[in-house]
């Protein structure tokens, strides 16, 4: 009988014993758990918190119908009130930089990495360009955005950079071409790049409507031509004076 209670008694002690073991786990879990899943939904909410879309409250509209200023009226420009010729090389291009202006990477735009022009203009397109950038700049102040670049991705080509389009395929490299007056350059319009280090961003789309804004003021002032260039994503431009 003794040795029965006994054996009871040993039976007890390690039930209690298990389920103090089981308790202590469960109890390590729930400190260890708890705080990670409270760690990970408050990184959660930063990021929501950080990521703030905001938008320029300006009208939209058809840029393919209002930016359709055909390559013959922009080359007629090019040609009347640019280089006096076409120039043949990158070599032919440097003796006529006394006719040019070097277009450098500003607050407002980004010279992008070119690998078929050279950063130059005529000195009226690149004040043409400038006073884009500060309207650019001006809009977004006045709305209270985050202050964004625009890239310039083509300036001045040579004969020999449009050949080399062409047999890269380039459907809107042709042989006559207004780039080779440093009258013209081109403005993507679906790359940004964001200066002011704010909680608040903007969308490539929405970005595209202030530039095109901006655009649309100068092509209507009679400064600019501008075409929408759908397959390359940007806007052509040629500056008339």
């Amino acid at each position: 009988m003794e040795h029965m209670r006994i054996k009871s008694n040993d039976r007890y002690a390690q039930r209690v014993k298990t389920y103090l073991c089981l308790l202590m786990h469960v109890s390590l879990y729930s400190l260890f758990f708890i705080p990670l899943v409270s760690c990970g939904r408050q990184a959660q909410e930063a990021v929501i918190a950080e990521d703030s879309l905001v938008w320029y409250p300006g009208r939209t509209f058809n840029y393919k119908l209002k930016f359709n200023d055909l390559q013959s009226k922009q080359h007629a420009v090019a040609s009347a009130i640019g280089l006096p010729r076409p120039p043949k090389n990158r070599a032919d291009a440097a003796s006529m930089r006394k006719q040019l202006v070097e277009i450098k990477t500003t607050d407002n735009y980004i010279v992008d990495s070119l690998t078929h022009s050279v950063p130059y203009l005529i000195p009226s397109a690149k004040r043409e360009l400038d006073a884009i950038g500060a309207e650019w700049a001006d809009i977004l102040s006045r709305n209270e955005l985050p202050h964004y670049r625009f890239y310039v991705t083509s300036v001045l080509r040579t004969q020999e950079d449009i050949r080399f389009l062409q047999r890269s395929g380039n459907v809107n490299s042709v042989t006559q071409s207004c780039h080779c007056y440093g009258t013209t350059f081109d403005l993507a319009y679906m790359r940004y790049d964001k200066v002011t280090r704010t909680r608040d961003y903007m969308h490539e789309d929405n970005l595209k409507l202030v530039l095109g804004q901006v655009l649309l003021n100068h092509q209507r002032a009679g400064r600019i031509f501008v075409k929408y260039e759908a397959k390359q994503s940007c806007f052509h431009i040629t500056v008339r004076q």
